[in-house]
């Protein structure tokens, strides 16, 4: 991928300047935070109902209708079950281009239930929970997307906006099988948001990653009458273990190897007949996550011979690179700058103190909910499916301060300040920041074509979207 060509530098350069030119205030007649403040009420009874669904991925049925059911409400056109995924959803609302997709999540993770409070108080005990605020992301890019339409239809602008909604993030790459179908084929620009503990609308990549489940097959026996006449399948697990081990010596230090063992077996005295790991690898190059995924199923497949036992293997997820867009993250970053960051009241402040208490290492100072961060390339070590949405649309998102700064995604005390009005005010913010970036984009034709150049330079003049997780049908049943 070339990023620093004659004509990128011009692209880059160009995409400053428009920003220094575009840096004064909107006009305030032409404001869309108003339409999105006067749905704040509609919103967090949203993203509580969201939040009390917590359901996992493609499992997210409740979750979708509600979303879905939302939108109609506000007179979108529904298409549900896009791309074979019964929880998935494309909303429309406008007529011509150009075309704006905003994408929608809302599926949580397993074994993070936790009510809104300070302290670890699950509310389920083992049950799922918003860790990643996808209740928010999902409900904010709704909410701009009824104001952005109301705007649309009140001032007759020509455009087209649409929400995707996208199941299964976590860990089921759910909008790589919307991508796969097609259902971006159309879209001028994407745009998308996701919860943080800070605000920040700097260009960004990420990690490209693939997934995998290794079986293996022995065969049971008693482990002390005859354990001669036995194969046992964890064998085959722990030797694919050490030798992947061993491959960190010799990998990219960008590179990242993770598993977890899924099944290993039942009974200390039974041979165990089958065991299973769960492998993820990520690296910033998608080629190189398709080598180290390859070395991966080697080192499986070497285990399997050595340990006499069969071994098969399911991908069940790959996503690609995010591929950043100055043209677009300059644009977001001006209004995030303008519209300001997170203020907490005397409750919020105590909720918040409390919740900092529990954390560990090097925090963030508090007051950085209230400033925004600075504009400069991020690469980021996490993965997302939104990665191959950005191969084939220009896409930029950013990230508000919805939960406590220091606080990292993934834990309860993410899930403690998504679930109250810390995690509202985040979502609101976001919600603006979205809307007035797809005013402007609809106002200058201009904007759009400065973010498709940069898309296509950066993307390269022979590249050709395959998806790592090829030809594979949506794991539908991978949170089960």
């Amino acid at each position: 991928m070339k990023l620093f060509t004659k004509q990128g530098f011009a692209l880059l350069l160009s995409a400053f300047l428009y920003g220094l030119l575009l840096s004064g205030p909107a006009a305030a007649d032409d404001d869309l935070a108003p339409l999105v403040d006067a749905r704040s009420d509609e919103a967090v009874a949203l993203a509580m109902d969201l939040f009390d669904y917590a359901e996992l991925g493609y499992l997210e049925t409740r979750s979708s209708d509600r979303l879905a059911g939302y939108l109609e409400g506000n007179g979108f056109s529904i298409e549900r079950g896009v791309a074979g995924i019964p929880t998935a959803f494309v909303a429309s609302r406008g007529t011509g281009g150009p075309v704006i997709g905003i994408l929608a999540e809302f599926d949580a993770l397993p074994g993070l239930s936790q009510a809104p409070v300070p302290q670890r108080q699950p509310l389920v005990p083992g049950g799922p929970g918003h860790a990643c605020g996808h209740h928010l992301f999902g409900t904010a890019s709704a909410t701009a997307a009824t104001a952005i339409a109301e705007w649309l239809a009140g001032t007759e602008t020509p455009g087209t906006v649409r929400v995707y909604g996208t199941p299964a993030e976590e860990g089921g790459s759910g909008k790589v099988y919307l991508t796969r179908a097609g259902l971006f084929d159309d879209v001028d620009i994407v745009l998308h948001w996701h919860p943080a503990d800070r605000n920040i609308a700097s260009p960004e990549s990420s990690n490209g990653n693939k997934s995998g489940r290794f079986r293996f097959h022995g065969i049971a026996a008693h482990a002390a009458v005859s354990p001669e006449r036995g194969r046992s399948a964890l064998d085959g697990v722990e030797a694919m273990n050490y030798m992947t081990n061993l491959m960190r010596e010799h990998m990219l230090s960008t590179a990242r190897l993770h598993y977890v063992i899924t099944d290993g077996g039942q009974a200390p005295n039974i041979v165990p007949e089958t065991a299973e790991v769960y492998y993820y690898v990520r690296h910033p190059q998608p080629g190189m996550v398709v080598e180290l995924f390859d070395r991966v199923v080697a080192a499986a497949e070497g285990a399997a011979r050595g340990t006499g036992t069969a071994m098969e293997y399911e991908v069940m997820h790959g996503n690609f690179p995010l591929l950043r867009n100055d043209v677009l993250a300059g644009v977001m970053h001006r209004h995030l700058e303008r519209l300001g960051g997170v203020e907490y009241d005397e409750a919020e402040m105590a909720f918040a103190t409390a919740i900092r208490g529990s954390l560990f290492g090097q925090l963030r100072p508090l007051e950085s909910r209230n400033e925004i961060e600075p504009f400069e390339f991020k690469q980021k070590m996490g993965s997302t499916d939104v990665g191959d949405v950005s191969w084939v649309v220009p896409t930029a998102g950013f990230g508000t301060a919805t939960w406590v700064p220091g606080t990292p995604a993934h834990s309860w005390q993410a899930v403690a300040a998504g679930g109250m009005s810390i995690g509202h005010k985040g979502m609101m913010l976001a919600a603006r920041v979205l809307a007035e970036t797809a005013r402007d984009l609809y106002t200058d034709a201009e904007l759009i074509a400065r973010a498709k150049a940069e898309f296509e330079e950066r993307r390269g003049p022979d590249f050709e979207y395959r998806p790592l997780l090829g030809d594979r049908e949506p794991p539908l049943d991978y949170r089960k």
